[in-house]
């Protein structure tokens, strides 16, 4: 996995949930030696290593064991999906992290509007946190931006409603 990441170029190397998660050791608050070993090759090969997981305990883990990591990967989004606990205490894991934590599943997964996700996750975290989302065309690229920074902005954002006939009556 390493070694393929460094081929390709990558200056990131985080081990996903189907290694972090299994490797987390929840009993003694810290992460396994096959874990630590993961992340000592990925520093080693001259990448930045990471923790990628579904899991807050890979936060509070990785923190408390001191790993070597400089980021979290954490599924939070205001639906809860793909959360393995209530977004509240999400939010307090993610302002105790000592690294910053990338959050994923904004819209979980498509059960939330751009608009509602986003509100959500930016309003949520800390500056030093980031917001990181899936789109499937340029068009959607723009507008998760301009939400994005109008959410940050504290201003109303800058994008064209959908209309259906069923909105017909609402349009202006």
């Amino acid at each position: 996995m390493v070694a393929r990441a460094k081929e390709l170029g990558a200056a990131f190397c985080f081990p996903h949930q189907c290694i972090t998660d299994p490797n987390l050791d929840r009993l003694h608050n810290c992460l396994t030696p096959l874990l630590q070993g993961h992340l000592r090759a990925v520093r080693e090969a001259g990448m930045i290593p990471g923790l990628s997981s579904h899991m807050p305990e890979a936060v509070t883990c990785a923190d408390a064991c001191g790993a070597d990591v400089e980021t979290y990967i954490q599924s939070y989004n205001a639906a809860g999906f793909l959360c393995q606990v209530e977004t509240d205490w999400l939010q307090k894991i993610i302002h105790g992290a000592r690294k910053p934590v990338m959050t994923i599943k904004p819209l979980a997964a498509g059960r939330l509007l751009p608009p509602t996700g986003l509100a959500f996750v930016w309003s949520t975290i800390r500056d030093c946190d980031l917001v990181t989302i899936g789109v499937m065309s340029p068009y959607e690229a723009e507008e998760v931006i301009e939400l994005s920074l109008a959410c940050l902005e504290g201003r109303r954002a800058a994008v064209e409603l959908q209309y259906t006939r069923s909105k017909k009556g609402l349009k202006e």
